[in-house]
């Protein structure tokens, strides 16, 4: 028969054994965790975290952004745990903090009998522009769906009414909540609204310097405009996020297997929610039916839209500075129109190896800022207070 005594020292034996087992395994599974760590970091640091390219028609703007805007310059780090384009892209809306912005709203007609809703922050307690008449004003253009309470838009308009500005957000035709009155909606290629819009904030407040900043169909849509109107017009300066450059180029990238699923059947679905909405108007002038069949963008834009490429950049005649990230599965880094920026002194190039599609999240965990919003504010402030340094960027 087995001892007491002698049972407790096998037990004793058995659990010192064990813990140096456990110690060493510990001491084992610490070094991979270290050496995975440390290779992530390098990689991180070797492959993710890299300075822009910057690229400009001329010296004169190249020096100017380097000099007011010194974003430009600074590498940009992605949170070392999102910086995947679709990650990116997928979770700014969530991850990001939503500014609380309180809008004043205004509906205008159009000369077709059609409204437009543009929603307003004055910005009346400006302790930097007090007089509202010459109160400095940026007009925002939002993306293809979006309206003034995306978090991209709220993002911007608390920048501005930090540097003391006022706001006004164009909202496309039926999108924001209002009433479409006729049977017409909105493309990048009909400048027809925005010319109004632009006309009209001018009217309103003709001593305020105005300057504009549109999102990915926001930015096509300002880029479309200033090649139409060339000088002839009242902005002082555009900044653009995330334009699709080449919309058939865009619109391959998304029908690829796994981005079709991701975004591509997404976006159609909320393109065929917003005419379901107004189907009573739309119906006059188009077969709803087949246009709520479409099963990706293409279909839709077929049945629906005609959207065609800018090729009008060549005569974009206002400083205009473009922020896109190479990894863009909206607007695919070959589309980007690097060699004919170089052939405009008026037009600059800023591209990010990652950053997605209007995601450019940054640091550990970027709810209140990322890196668009930090050039959106250097350019915006630069463009106002030393704008004078771009009356001739020839």
């Amino acid at each position: 028969m087995i001892s007491l005594d002698l049972g407790w020292d096998v037990l004793g034996v058995y659990v010192e054994n064990q813990v140096a087992v456990g110690l060493q395994g510990s001491s084992v599974g610490l070094a991979l965790a270290l050496g995975f760590g440390a290779a992530y970091a390098c990689y991180y640091i070797t492959s993710i975290a890299k300075k822009p390219k910057l690229i400009a028609g001329g010296k004169k703007f190249y020096e100017f952004l380097r000099d007011h805007c010194p974003v430009v310059t600074e590498t940009y780090y992605p949170p070392f745990w999102c910086w995947e384009s679709r990650a990116q892209t997928l979770l700014r809306p969530f991850v990001t903090a939503k500014p609380w912005v309180s809008y004043r709203n205004e509906l205008i007609r159009a000369p077709d009998g059609g409204q437009i809703s543009l929603d307003w922050v004055d910005n009346d307690s400006s302790p930097t522009h007090p007089d509202p008449s010459s109160r400095p004003t940026v007009l925002l253009l939002p993306g293809l769906t979006g309206t003034s309470r995306e978090s991209y838009i709220l993002h911007m308009v608390q920048q501005s009414r930090e540097l003391g500005y006022r706001c006004v957000v164009f909202n496309n035709r039926g999108v924001s909540g209002e009433k479409l009155l006729t049977p017409r909606t909105y493309c990048a290629a009909n400048t027809e609204d925005l010319e109004m819009v632009i006309d009209h904030v001018q009217k309103t407040i003709p001593a305020a310097p105005i300057m504009a900043a549109g999102v990915s169909m926001g930015g096509m849509m300002l880029a479309n405009y200033l090649g139409r109107k060339g000088r002839r017009t009242c902005l002082k300066g555009v900044v653009v996020f995330s334009a699709g450059w080449d919309v058939f180029e865009c619109t391959a990238s998304l029908e690829k297997p796994l981005d079709r699923l991701i975004f591509n059947s997404y976006l159609t679905s909320c393109l065929q929610a917003s005419v379901h909405r107004h189907r009573p108007v739309l119906e006059k002038n188009y077969d709803i039916d087949h246009v709520m069949k479409a099963k990706t963008i293409r279909e839709f834009d077929e049945r629906f839209t005609s959207i065609i490429p800018i090729h009008k950049l060549k005569s974009v005649q206002v400083p205009m500075l473009c922020l896109n990230a190479a990894d863009d599965v909206f607007s695919p880094n070959h589309a980007i129109p690097i060699e004919v920026v170089k052939q405009n002194p008026n037009l600059a190039l800023l591209i990010t190896c990652h950053g997605g599609h209007i995601g450019f999240l940054e640091g550990l965990w970027p709810r209140q800022s990322t890196y668009m919003d930090r050039v959106f504010r250097q350019f915006a402030k630069a463009v106002i207070e030393q704008g004078g340094r771009l009356s001739d960027l020839q």
